[in-house]
Parts: structure tokens; sequence; C-alpha cells
């Protein structure tokens, strides 16, 4: 995992989590790796592991067991609300690049469209 100096190191992690949950990576009920595995596998500092874990569980997107880890919630509310949250974070951040641009909303649908449909098109060839 590269990161962004401009973001802190822990919420970047909370992002990649939600992203593997959301693409289900990890699956409801999942355990996740220890601690210190983690902080290996992203060659970062056990605190700032613990740190995105603490906020994850704190938000219940993860559930801490003592003495068997940290799972995936298998809340199913709290699942979808965790995808809407993660997408409509990713749409703020087009529709803000696009206001910037001074499209309209309208325009905006239209150039969005459009994309998908490029995108889908250049896919199939």
């Amino acid at each position: 995992m590269e990161f962004n100096d401009k973001i802190p190191i822990y919420y970047q992690i909370k992002q990649y989590i939600y992203t593997e949950i959301i693409i289900s990576h990890l699956s409801p009920g999942d355990k996740l790796p220890a601690v210190r595995q983690l902080a290996l596998d992203l060659t970062v500092n056990v605190n700032t592991i613990q740190r995105a874990l603490s906020e994850l569980i704190d938000e219940g997107v993860l559930e801490s067991k003592r003495g068997k880890g940290n799972f995936v919630t298998e809340d199913e509310t709290i699942l979808m609300k965790l995808r809407e949250k993660v997408i409509e974070t990713q749409l703020q951040h087009v529709y803000d690049r696009l206001a910037e641009l001074q499209l309209s909303p309208e325009e905006m649908i239209t150039a969005l469209q459009n994309y998908i449909a490029k995108r889908k098109d250049d896919n199939h060839d």
C-alpha cells in the first residue's frame, strides 16, 4: 500500500479496510489479521494500525472479541451505511471538481453518463 503524505496514515488505512469490506475481500464475520501482522503487511507503526482499528470499532464496522481478535461486523445495516458513505465521499470529490469547472448539475450528469458509456465501449473492444 502506498500512502499519500498529505492524508493521515491511520485514515488511509481505514479507507483501505472500508474498500476491502465493500469489494468483499473481507466478508461479514471475517477475522482481520493481528495488529502486528497488519503493521508488518502495511509497513506502518503498530500504534497507527491500532488507531485505525479503534475508530473502526467505534463506528461499529469492526467488532473486537477479547482474546480472539477483530472481526468485520455482521450487521448488514452498518455495512450498507458504510457502502453508501464511501460512495457519497467519492461522488463528493467528483462533484466538487466538476463544480470548480463551472458545470451545472445537468452537465455533470450528462458528462458522467457519456463517460460511463465510453468506458463500457472501451472495455468491450
